[in-house]
């Protein structure tokens, strides 16, 4: 009941108002059954928009520090995310992807909507990285279709970092479902999972138009954080003279 209160009264006319989103291809969301709906993840409002726009109830798989916070406002922002239809994942350690994959399955064994972003975290910086083979697994264990999803304008509606969103128009758009039946039964070859989650990479690019980087973006995140600290232990040791 909570969710519905949150999409149809409380959320939903909120974000509609304020992104006024243009939904494309929103036929391609099967009306029953299970599915993965894989997307990129530009802002924290995405969590928010697209099963705003979704008619059917969609279950996303959320980083558990949306749950673990300390005090009343962590309990009522785990509460929230809860009533919002997410589901914690650690996201560290060797368990964590494991976690995930059962985490999910358990979604679609209900016949209902998984969303899933591949990439693992935000992009930090607009562009689309590569994709983690989680969503793949769940693909051809599950034998359901994937849809892909492009966020488009939600990065400059709600950049990282920043609390508050911009009143800006954003686009939501859907393609056409991913069959992989052809792969049932080879859930366990990496090859076969990492061509899976290239193929469905690569239909969200399409979608979104996004610059395409293949690494890791938490890969990308570590290495930038070392350049930056690197540069200021230079800096420290190195200190530029004052011009006279």
């Amino acid at each position: 009941m909570f969710y519905l209160l949150l999409k149809h009264v409380i959320i939903g006319p909120l974000l509609r108002l304020m992104f006024r989103p243009r939904i494309e291809g929103l036929e391609h969301i099967p009306d029953s059954g299970a599915a993965i709906v894989a997307g990129n993840h530009l802002s924290f409002s995405d969590h928010f928009l697209m099963p705003a726009i979704i008619k059917r109830r969609i279950t996303f798989l959320a980083k558990a520090e949306y749950f673990t916070g300390p005090g009343i406002k962590g309990r009522l922002t785990a509460a929230f995310f809860r009533s919002a239809g997410q589901i914690p994942v650690d996201r560290s350690g060797k368990e964590a992807g494991r976690a995930a994959i059962r985490e999910g399955l358990g979604v679609l064994r209900k016949g209902e909507l998984l969303g899933i972003y591949p990439e693992g975290t935000r992009s930090h910086d607009g562009r689309l990285y590569k994709g983690k083979v989680g969503v793949a697994a769940m693909a051809l264990k599950a034998q359901v279709p994937v849809v892909p999803c492009a966020m488009i304008g939600t990065f400059e509606a709600q950049p990282p970092g920043q609390k508050l969103p911009n009143f800006k128009r954003v686009t939501i758009r859907f393609g056409e479902p991913l069959d992989f039946s052809r792969y049932v039964g080879m859930d366990n070859e990496k090859a076969v999972l990492r061509a899976v989650t290239d193929e469905i990479m690569y239909a969200i690019l399409g979608l979104s138009g996004q610059e395409y980087v293949d690494k890791y973006a938490a890969v990308v995140k570590a290495e930038e954080a070392e350049r930056a600290a690197a540069g200021t232990r230079e800096q420290r040791k190195f200190p530029r003279m004052p011009l006279s």
